[in-house]
Formats: C-alpha cells, structure tokens, sequence
C-alpha cells in the first residue's frame, strides 16, 4: 500500500496536482481504515494534503467530493463487489472518473521506480494531523446537498412506498435512510452492519446473491427493493413480486425515466455488454448511442466529451450527466424511485410499459471458472470455429474489441469474454425470448468448449 501510495503522490507532482491536495477513502472490507491511514501518511509525507475520510464511505460519494473540493483525485480502499478476501485500491483522477487506461500506465511506471529505488516518504498520521497536512473530512453532508439539487428529495419522502434496502454489508449501510427519512416513505434494512465476511453473499448485486432481499420484500409486501454493492456505485432492483430486474432493464428504465419523464436529450453511452434495447430508445428519442469496451473507465471519456446524459455497464453501474462521470448506486437508486413515483407504476408494470415501447427482451449471464492456463486455448477455439448462423438466422456482424460478440440479424446478440479483473469466463446473451437466451448460452458453451 505505501508503495502505491508514493506512486500516486509522484504521479500528483509528475501532473501538477499535487497542490489542489489528495482524497482518501475506504470501505468496510476487513483493515480498509488501516490501508487508508498508511496510505495518508505517505502522500501526506511527500508534501501533498490529504483529506481523509474519518469512516467507511461510498465510492460515488468519495468521487464527488474530489469535484467539491477542486482535489487532484482520490485513493479508495475498496474491492467494490468482489469476494471477501479480496481488497484493493481504486484510483480516481481530478474529473472524478476511474483512472484511463494511459493514467494506469503512469501509476505502474512510477510504482516500478518505488519498488526499484526503495525511497518511501512516509509521516506519522498524528503528526500530519498535528501540521494539518492531514485533515478529517466527512463527503456526506456535501454528497447530500449536491443530490438535492438533482432530485426532489420531499417529494420523494412523501410517497407511500414501502422499500427494503440491502447495502450488502458494505460502505452503502444507512445512505437511504438518511436521504428518504421524515416522510411517507416506509423503509428497511437487512445486512446493514460491517461484516468484512459478507455472510452469506458476495457484495454484487445481481440475482444470485439477492435472495434475502428477494424474500423480505415478499414477506414485507414492498413495493420495491433497492441493493448496493460492496462500494456503493452498483445498483440493483427486486420488484413487488421479488423478481430481480436484470441490470439491462434498469438501463434502459434509467433512460425513459431522463428522456420522457424529465425530458431531457443527450447522449447514452452504454458498454457492449448492455442492451440493445438503448440503440431503439435513440432512435425513438432521437439521441445518438455510443458503445464502448467494458469497463466506466472507457464509459467516462465518452460522457465527458459528447456531454453524456448517461452512461453504463450490465454490472448495474450507471453514471449521469449533472453529476459524476462514474457510477453511482445511490443516486441511480433515487431515480428509479422517482420514475416510480411518477408513473404511478409498480417495477414489473415499468417493464411492461418498456416493452410496448421497445420490444420484449430478455438477458442471462453465466460464468465460469477455468484454469488461467487453458485461457489461449478457449481463445483459438472461438476464434477457429465462428459461427456463420445461429438457429438459421444470418450473424450479421462479429464484434472482437473485447471478447467476441455474435450479433444476430435480428438484434438477438451473444457475447463470450474473459472477465477483466477475475480468472472468468462470462457468456452473455439477450434476446426476445428466455427461452432463447438459454439456448444462445448453451450454444456459446459449446463454442467456448467449457
């Protein structure tokens, strides 16, 4: 950690940001605080002020407050929805935006030169305190106000809706309470404490680790419920029936709800593991879609240069304009208790409503665990066996920029690619039928020889 932590305040100097100072935040992931304060007394041990989050705090909030405060970006303890025993470090640039692909590359060469010259600079925290060259500093009072400007915060509180929310054990614990409190709203919690094990689950929010909030909502007779990842920046959604909502319709519900309920126009910017249920929302609204190579940190660049209104990934992810180029669970969550709200729909009646406008679609994802060894070879077999026609319809394109998707004629799509920050191989597929995408994901087994 001190050794990525002297990189970073290099790679300040390097850049001239190093005067408008570095944030420091952290999760509730086993020794995250310890990280975080050896990270702070390095940065702060070369010079550089740090402001340092005095508990467990969201990464969206965290990502503003280098915004609010003109810092010259941020060090996050986190590893956001992977398993227990993992932690990590995010880096977050001046915009507010996970580090791209070239500030990566300068972050390792200067980690590189720190590991060959063994030159740490490193001050104690109560004597960086003590010179004020480090300083507490609580982002959610500022993330709050900042909200309220984007969102009607009373109107919300107002609503007769019951909710349960499931933070996952992690640094989300307590956001919506807080946000949605003094009102209408009736409003729940289950895993709401720190527990670095996450019993039971892992910290992603998708269908598989949600079958607690699933039940609850049923038991409860909610209207909703809401779940965060390990870091907050993921959001995921179980209807009244305690149905999970795939994270492609979330998109592409986010979307209506900032193109027809609120009227604005902008760019989407979605990955190519979303949906292509986006590209006929463009065309109905009228609004260009871009598509990207998975992961926000290609996402960010996007929405930053053509003014994105959103942007996300099929990870529950999703970024908006007015806001932050990064995902944000949080505020994605609010959103979608405001399309609720204002359209008098339940969540399984909002996707009705989304497919009388754009079609029936339906999405599944796997993944499977391989030997790292066995990757080239699953790699050579795709790429010497593409089909030329799935179920006798014509694949009208094969797309290789990350992993090789299939698209079908009639928008029907299959993707298989190795995940990026895990020993995976993911296969996705969505088309007009369930039953369709099971054979689509058998199918892509089949190619993958796994």
């Amino acid at each position: 950690m001190r050794i990525c932590a002297q990189a970073v305040a290099d790679y300040l100097k390097q850049m001239d940001l190093a005067s408008r100072g570095l944030i420091v935040g952290y999760d509730t992931r086993f020794a995250s605080e310890d990280f975080a304060s050896a990270a702070a007394e390095v940065v702060a041990g070369n010079g550089v002020k740090v402001y340092l989050c005095p508990k467990a705090t969201p990464t969206p909030v965290i990502s503003f407050g280098i915004l609010a405060k003109k810092a010259g970006g941020a060090i996050i303890i986190t590893a956001s929805h992977n398993p227990a025993s993992w932690n990590g470090l995010k880096y977050k640039t001046e915009s507010g935006s996970s580090a791209s692909p070239e500030v990566t590359a300068k972050l390792e060469k200067h980690t590189s030169h720190t590991i060959s010259t063994s030159k740490i600079n490193q001050m104690p925290l109560a004597q960086a305190l003590e010179q004020g060259l480090v300083q507490y500093l609580d982002l959610a009072p500022i993330y709050f106000d900042h909200l309220a400007k984007l969102i009607d915060l009373n109107e919300l509180r107002q609503a007769k809706l019951k909710i349960v929310v499931d933070p996952m054990y992690g640094a989300g614990i307590g956001y919506f309470r807080t946000l949605l409190s003094d009102g209408a709203i009736e409003l729940s919690e289950i895993n709401s404490e720190r527990n670095p094990l996450f019993p039971g689950i892992r910290p992603e929010p998708i269908e598989a680790n949600l079958a607690k909030l699933s039940a609850t909502v049923k038991q409860q007779r909610a209207n909703v419920g809401l779940a965060l990842d390990g870091d907050a920046d993921r959001i995921g959604i179980i209807d009244e029936n305690g149905l999970f909502l795939t994270p492609l319709q979330v998109f592409a519900l986010l979307c209506l709800y900032l193109l027809e309920i609120r009227g604005e126009r902008g760019a989407i910017v979605k990955t190519i593991t979303t949906t292509s249920m986006l590209y006929r929302l463009g065309e109905i609204f009228n609004v260009p879609v871009y598509e990207t190579p998975v992961g926000f940190k290609y996402v960010a660049p996007i929405l930053i240069a053509e003014n994105g209104l959103i942007g996300g990934e099929e990870s529950g992810g999703y970024g908006f304009r007015g806001h932050l180029p990064e995902r944000d669970g949080i505020l994605g969550g609010l959103y979608f208790l405001d399309l609720m709200i204002k359209t008098g729909k339940s969540p399984s009646q909002l996707i009705d409503y989304l497919y009388s406008k754009v079609g029936p679609h339906y999405f599944k994802r796997i993944d499977i665990e391989f030997p790292q060894g066995k990757r080239q070879a699953i790699t050579n077999r795709i790429k010497h066996n593409l089909p030329q026609s799935i179920e006798g319809i014509k694949v009208a394109n094969v797309d290789t920029k990350d992993g090789f998707r299939f698209v079908l004629a009639d928008t029907t799509w299959l993707l298989i690619r190795f995940s990026g920050t895990e020993p995976v191989l993911r296969i996705y597929a969505e088309s007009n039928t369930q039953a369709r995408v099971e054979r689509l994901l058998e199918l892509g087994r089949e190619l993958a020889g796994v």
